[in-house]
């Protein structure tokens, strides 16, 4: 996970080196591997290696092609790298042709449209001097970040993080009050364009971006679209056909320059990733899998605990795990890393943090997750399906196994009444319900906020938070789509960037093979009682890893979480090495105590020790030294 930044002067004027490595300076903890850069006489590209690739190993971007002059920077690992060599007549080529080298080949061949034939997890910038125009990109799924600053007719800018624009001195970090107001609103996937700074934006997954003196447009290039189900005659061939797309998925993510790593928790999915992986390594003789783990400190009283240390006793794995209540050798890291947050949404990611400083020290700098599975394998709404084809008698049946799987807490009658007004109750009546039950979270939030930021404009923040409330209700409608939109639910994107920040903050690279859209479109495809069965979530998933993970991981009932406890640990015990007095808010509870660390002393934090550089503006605070 490398880092790109850019500057394209939109008056006339030409960028300079100085401005150009003072961005690409800001992003070298996200590729530690090496720094370069490029002034072009229009235009100055940079790249900061995250060297997690045989290719990028031997590849320096930026990379101009002579003939045009056309120049790419990219943070990208692609999967399909065959089959563009094949496209673009460089399939006999002996030499090695890195990854950014192929989509500035793409873009020679298909122009704008290059995009959609990448496979893989990319953000790029490609300067064309023919047209004098840059063009910019990010993946389907939103796995690479691409964040840009327009000054119309001024200057535009682009980097991988925010804080990389911010270091050039004439660009104002001025608060975006609608961000803090979804912080407090717990409102992190609100937008896909929308950061911390009123100046500074996200490109959107699947967008592609380009800029000229003309102006700046932004337009979409791929949308997800429902797939025709698929009809197999046994749930064994549903779950080899499953498998066979999964493995390929894996096996791609596999591709590395040095040690890849995957997470283990207690759960079916990561130990799946794990797994494949492992069984792939061992083909090449390049085992055992280095896992990582986050445990409690008595397996008797914690199932997630007592599960992990069951799975990683497979002697395909070379196993670490951190345990909460054993962090003192990385307190002061864990301190530090959650004081310089690249966001106050990441505030309390202490256990992925704990797990990819882990990696980092074993010399891992690649780690497969499974996060993706929750949304790619979801059944949502799948008793109102159920009940609208009148199968009722499946309906008890799966209501009874949701039962049986998430406990007590989820009693089956509750199940049924919610999918029967899913299902039957007008969308009128929906909403009408939908907003009552909005008004007195709308009241805790205006406390909340005028405690903790009366900066913000009251009327304005209770309408954002009804525009995304309407959003949501939108995406609870049970029809054709249902599954589209739960595959690209906003969240999905604001899940994959917080890894993507905690992990660059550590130098590691995060890979999650269910979100290969190869995977997606199958999965799409899938009938509903593949997903899921008998109460049993992710069905399919378990039929195919029945003979690869262990029957305890495999049919595990219920989940349970243990980040909050490793985030409790770090904001208890004093630390010299806070840059404010935390520990003061002790008494707090933990919520509040999130937003007083994350969004007050946050930005005064970051404004004074992050941004150095330059005149910085801010909204709603004093310059002062509280």
């Amino acid at each position: 996970m490398s880092g790109i930044a850019g500057i394209m002067p939109l008056d006339g004027s030409s960028p300079t080196a100085s401005q150009i490595e003072a961005i690409a300076a800001c992003l070298e903890r996200r590729g530690p591997d090496g720094t370069h850069v490029m002034v072009l006489g229009q235009v100055a590209l940079g790249h900061t290696l995250l060297a997690t690739t045989p290719e990028a190993l031997v590849e320096v971007l930026p990379l101009t092609d002579g003939p045009t002059g056309c120049t790419v920077t990219a943070d990208a690992r692609l999967d399909n790298r065959d089959e563009l060599l094949t496209a673009l007549d460089l399939a006999k080529e002996t030499r090695t042709i890195g990854d950014g080298e192929l989509i500035l080949r793409a873009y020679l061949l298909w122009g704008e449209e290059c995009a959609t034939h990448l496979l893989g997890d990319f953000a790029f910038a490609i300067w064309d001097p023919r047209s004098a125009r840059l063009l910019c990109a990010r993946d389907p799924i939103g796995m690479r970040q691409l964040i840009y600053h327009h000054d119309a007719g001024r200057r535009f800018i682009f980097a991988t993080e925010p804080n990389a624009i911010l270091a050039l001195p004439d660009v104002d970090a001025l608060l975006n009050h609608d961000r803090v107001g979804d912080y407090l609103s717990n409102m992190e996937g609100a937008d896909l364009c929308s950061t911390f700074f009123r100046d500074i934006t996200r490109l959107p997954p699947a967008h592609i971006l380009t800029v000229d003196r003309d102006g700046l447009k932004v337009r979409r290039y791929w949308e997800l679209a429902p797939e025709p189900i698929l009809n197999l005659p046994t749930d064994e061939a549903y779950a080899e056909a499953f498998l066979a797309l999964f493995t390929e998925a894996v096996r791609c993510r596999l591709r590395s320059a040095g040690s890849i790593g995957a997470m283990v928790s207690g759960g079916i999915d990561s130990n799946a990733v794990a797994a494949v992986a492992a069984r792939l390594l061992a083909s090449e003789s390049r085992g055992p899998l280095p896992t990582f783990s986050a445990i409690g400190p008595d397996a008797s009283e914690c199932p997630e605990t007592r599960a992990i240390l069951t799975a990683i006793q497979s002697p395909s794995f070379a196993p670490t795990t951190v345990n909460y209540a054993a962090l003192e050798p990385s307190h002061a890291d864990l301190t530090r890393a959650m004081a310089e947050s690249a966001e106050p949404f990441d505030g309390d990611m202490t256990l992925l943090r704990a797990i990819y400083l882990a990696a980092r020290r074993a010399g891992t700098n690649i780690v497969l997750d499974g996060a993706g599975s929750d949304l790619l394998l979801s059944s949502d709404f799948h008793l109102a399906f159920l009940l609208r084809e009148g199968r009722v008698r499946h309906v008890v049946r799966e209501a009874r196994g949701e039962r049986r799987f998430w406990g007590p807490e989820a009693p089956a009658w509750r199940g049924v009444l919610a999918a029967a007004w899913q299902a039957f109750v007008p969308t009128a009546v929906r909403a009408i319900r939908f907003a009552r039950g909005r008004r007195k979270a709308d009241r805790h939030f205006l406390d909340r906020a005028a405690a903790v930021a009366p900066f913000l404009d009251p009327i304005r923040a209770l309408d954002r938070r009804r525009q995304v409330q309407r959003l949501d209700f939108d995406h609870d409608r049970v029809d054709s789509l249902t599954r589209v939109r739960t595959l690209t639910h906003r969240n999905l994107v604001a899940g994959r960037e917080r890894y993507d920040r905690v992990a660059s903050a550590c130098g590691v690279e995060p890979r999650d093979p269910f979100l290969d859209l190869r995977l997606i479109r199958f999965c799409l495809s899938l009938p509903r009682d593949q997903l899921q069965r008998d109460g049993w979530p992710k069905w399919i998933l378990r039929q195919a890893m029945e003979r690869t993970v262990p029957a305890d991981i495999v049919w595990r009932r219920g989940k349970e979480h243990i980040g909050p406890e490793f985030t409790r640990v770090v904001i208890a015990e004093p630390s010299q090495s806070r840059p404010d007095d935390v520990h003061a808010a002790g008494n707090l509870p933990l919520t509040e105590r999130y937003e007083s660390i994350y969004l007050s002393n946050w930005f005064v934090y970051m404004l004074r020790h992050g941004w150095t550089s330059g005149t910085v503006k801010r909204e709603g605070f004093e310059d002062d030294d509280r």
